[in-house]
Parts: structure tokens; C-alpha cells; sequence
């Protein structure tokens, strides 16, 4: 009866069999992948530990606002700049973007470069932004004061 029931919904139990495979790799995806996927309020205890941040996104972006005093290493120019890293591979390492995407690819590159401590920030500095926490802007030189003035 169940054999005959499945083989009807073939769709229905492949749908089923996906859903399940997804749940199961949200609990065990970041064993695997070699970091941890945090809350902002689990970054604001790594950064208030004095973790590394390290922001993956765009220059252009990060002149828009930043975490404390992040470090800017855009994803795609980090294998060639991992020397900019802590050089002590267990000092924890928290890595955010714009909403998680970019980030999670560093912290795989960083787990697979011997990191031990990778922390990826879940909604990146929106998430950040959007807890009503504080980021850094760089100033304009045009909004500089100059001091010999």
C-alpha cells in the first residue's frame, strides 16, 4: 500500500526527500563546511572578544559603512591577500558582507586555509543595520578639516 502511494506521488515524495536534505544540512552544513554561521548577537560578543573582522564586500561598499574596525578584503581578491589575516590561525575571524552570500564563500576559503575559528555573520551588516547597530563611515575629503588651517 505504502509502495503503490509512493510510486503515485513520486513528485510529492522527491519534494519531501529535498526538504528533508536541506533541514539536515542547516544543522550539519557548517561542521562540514568548516565555519559557523552567527546572530548579531553572537557577533557582538565575538567582536566584543576582540575578534578579527574582516568585511568581503566592495571597496565602494565598505566606504558606505562598516563593522568597528574592519579589515576590507573583497572575496574575490582574498586567496591572493590571506597574508593581511591574523597569522595566528586559531584567533577567531568574523567575516560579514552585505547579507551572508560573499561571506560565507570567504569563510569557506579561510576554513580551507587552515582558520579554525571562521565565524560568518547570518544577514551580513544589514543584519547589523537593521539591530540598530552602529557602523563606521569613512569621512569625505571634502568633509575633512584641514589641521594647518
Amino acid at each position: 500500500m505504502f509502495v503503490e502511494f509512493m510510486q503515485e506521488q513520486l513528485l510529492l515524495f522527491i519534494a519531501l526527500l529535498v526538504v528533508v536534505l536541506m533541514l539536515v544540512y542547516s544543522y550539519v552544513g557548517d561542521k562540514i563546511s568548516g565555519f559557523k554561521t552567527v546572530s548579531t548577537d553572537e557577533a557582538i560578543r565575538l567582536y566584543n572578544d576582540e575578534a578579527f573582522v574582516l568585511d568581503v564586500r566592495s571597496a565602494g561598499e565598505y566606504r558606505e559603512g562598516y563593522i568597528g574596525n574592519a579589515l576590507n578584503i573583497s572575496v574575490s581578491e582574498l586567496p591572493a591577500k590571506l597574508s593581511q589575516l591574523p597569522a595566528d590561525k586559531t584567533q577567531p575571524i568574523l567575516v560579514y558582507c552585505l547579507s551572508g552570500g560573499r561571506s560565507s564563500r570567504a569563510a569557506g576559503i579561510l576554513a580551507k586555509n587552515g582558520y579554525q575559528s571562521v565565524f560568518n555573520l547570518s544577514g551580513g551588516i544589514t543584519a547589523w543595520k537593521a539591530g540598530g547597530l552602529p557602523v563606521g563611515r569613512e569621512r569625505s575629503k571634502k568633509n575633512r578639516k584641514n589641521p594647518q588651517s
